[in-house]
């Protein structure tokens, strides 16, 4: 009778596995969990030698743990076998379960592969059971029980200490045990791969401090402007913080700063290039309110700060005071639009403003009325104008797109109003640049330009064209409006003035031109000029001689 097959010997033989698996469990590494299956095999299995080969993540297979002779263990521990030579190995075997087993009679077609082996040659058995010296025992080790599961190792095994081959319950006992040696490992490599995930997320976090610590010191004490607003949604540009330099720019305190977005402080006619700006990211130049009530210059730079899981988050603001260069700049541009004496627009800016109001296709409100019609108005509409077939829907759009500036009828009072242009020159100025110089004549230019933008509306221009020669633009006006508006003009420029405590006078004479679409700038100054003339030749014979100011 075969003594493994003795309840006793089964019963010891469970007990050992019980505790060899309890060892597996207990181990507190990875190295311990393999070689806790090297050493439980010879402790619980009735094994003189085993060895624990590991799956490697390149799939060669790595004896990583050895028991039972320190002679083998310093000939195989670390040595690789290929994938495919093991793979070879498992598939030629007999099959007792999951276990593969190589007698040393078919063992000689692989003693020249590369899996490392301790194998010897020895007499042949002497019966039927008995173990040779080159036979082989492999248990291959999976994650789980279920099918297709992964191959993460194999135990090897050799001289059982009964000399005997494995009966049915020593085998089963070792394929029970690669089973639990298979789990302990998965369970190892898991804990082991947890506590690395634990090592990078506590440096992880740290590095994150750190960064938030550099990156608060950075906010905070930067020497410009730094602010952080929300993104999206009902509070889209709600302050959320602002630092220290940026409050005393703006001379708010920082709790005061909370309650307001940036559009509560930005200037009325920059607030849609700030919401350009917010909405798309980049840099803008604009005007924000300080707590007096004044506007200061700033650049400000806008970067989306996003979230990859939940879309943009925030704005990150950098506000950068550039009162001192916007100050120059528009200093500058003025200087290039304006008259360095009078203030007054130049010539090169009254000509852009008029421009601006004339295009080069004149209105015909009865053309256009017939292009309505159909067809064949737009046709009349095209020809009266010279317009070819690719061209017939340019006037229509110009009509949509644009104000026509049309010239009233001077003969019918109720005939509208337009754009008025009055030509103004002085009067007896030649005679007082002569007789007092040049000192007393721009002093005289510059209280003419102060009279005549004191007479005019808010929105009118008054420009000085040259030499003593200005000109208004009035829009909105009927032709008595416009002679009117000469009037008063003229009113205010002939009171003495006042230079170096003497008095001196200058008239003026008036030419009343009117704007209109498809005229030029030029032609329509040319036009009020040469009415100036008239009005200068007519005021001239009629006026009496009299005593020269002065």
């Amino acid at each position: 009778m075969d003594t493994e097959s003795e309840p006793y010997v089964r019963l010891a033989t469970l007990r050992q596995l019980h505790q060899v698996v309890a060892d597996l469990n207990t181990a507190r590494s990875l190295a311990d969990t393999l070689q806790a299956v090297a050493d439980g095999v010879v402790r619980g299995l009735g094994f003189e030698l085993a060895a624990v080969n590991l799956v490697r993540p390149d799939g060669d297979l790595v004896v990583a743990a050895f028991a039972g002779s320190t002679a083998g263990e310093a000939l195989l521990a670390g040595r690789v076998g290929s994938r495919t030579s093991w793979e070879r190995r498992l598939t030629m075997g007999e099959r007792w379960g999951t276990l593969r087993f190589i007698p040393h009679t078919e063992g000689w077609v692989l003693i020249d592969d590369d899996v490392p082996q301790w194998h010897t040659e020895g007499p042949l058995p002497r019966f039927p059971d008995e173990w040779h010296p080159g036979d082989r025992l492999y248990a291959p080790m999976f994650s789980s029980q279920s099918v297709g599961s992964e191959l993460i190792g194999v135990i090897s095994v050799d001289k059982p200490s009964s000399g005997r081959h494995p009966g049915p319950w020593g085998r089963e006992a070792l394929q029970m045990y690669a089973f639990q040696a298979g789990v302990a490992i998965s369970n190892a490599r898991m804990r082991a791969n947890m506590q690395r995930a634990l090592v990078r997320l506590e440096r992880d976090q740290q590095a994150l401090r750190a960064s938030e610590e550099s990156f608060r010191q950075a906010f905070e004490y930067a020497p410009s402007g730094m602010a952080i607003a929300e993104m999206g949604g009902d509070q889209h540009g709600k302050l959320l913080r602002a630092n220290d330099a940026l409050c005393r720019l703006l001379g708010r305190s920082a709790s005061v700063m909370r309650r307001y977005s940036f559009s509560d402080l930005v200037h009325p006619e920059d607030v849609g290039l700030l919401l350009r700006t917010s909405a798309e990211g980049g840099r803008a130049e604009l005007r924000l309110a300080r707590r007096d009530g004044s506007y200061v210059w700033v650049s400000l730079r806008n970067s989306v700060v996003a979230d990859t899981a939940d879309g943009p988050r925030f704005l990150l603001t950098h506000v950068e005071d550039i009162e001192e260069r916007k100050g120059r700049e528009l200093q500058l541009a003025h200087r290039a639009s304006h008259d360095s004496l009078t203030g007054l627009p130049n010539s090169a800016e009254l000509r852009a403003r008029l421009s601006a109001r004339l295009c080069g296709r004149p209105q015909d409100k009865d053309a256009a009325a017939r292009a309505a019609e159909g067809p064949e108005g737009l046709d009349e509409f095209a020809f009266s104008y010279g317009y070819g077939p690719d061209e017939l829907a340019a006037p229509l759009g110009s009509l949509d797109s644009h104000t026509h500036t049309v010239a009233p009828d001077e003969k019918d009072e109720a005939a509208g109003k337009g754009l008025a242009v009055l030509f103004c020159d002085l009067d007896g100025f030649k005679s007082i640049n002569d007789r007092f110089g040049h000192h007393t004549g721009d002093a005289v230019l510059i209280e003419v330009a102060r009279r005549l933008s004191g007479a005019v509306r808010d929105g009118d221009t008054v420009a000085r064209l040259g030499g003593d020669e200005f000109v208004v633009l009035a829009d909105g006006l009927a032709p008595a409006d416009a002679a009117d508006l000469a009037v008063r003009l003229r009113n205010a420029i002939i009171p003495p003035i006042r230079v170096d405590g003497r008095a001196v006078r200058v008239g003026a004479s008036f030419g009343i031109g009117w704007a209109g679409c498809g005229m030029t700038a030029e032609e329509v100054l040319h036009s009020a000029d040469q009415r100036m003339y008239v009005e200068k030749r007519s005021r001239s014979a009629t006026r009496p001689s009299h005593r020269r100011a002065g």
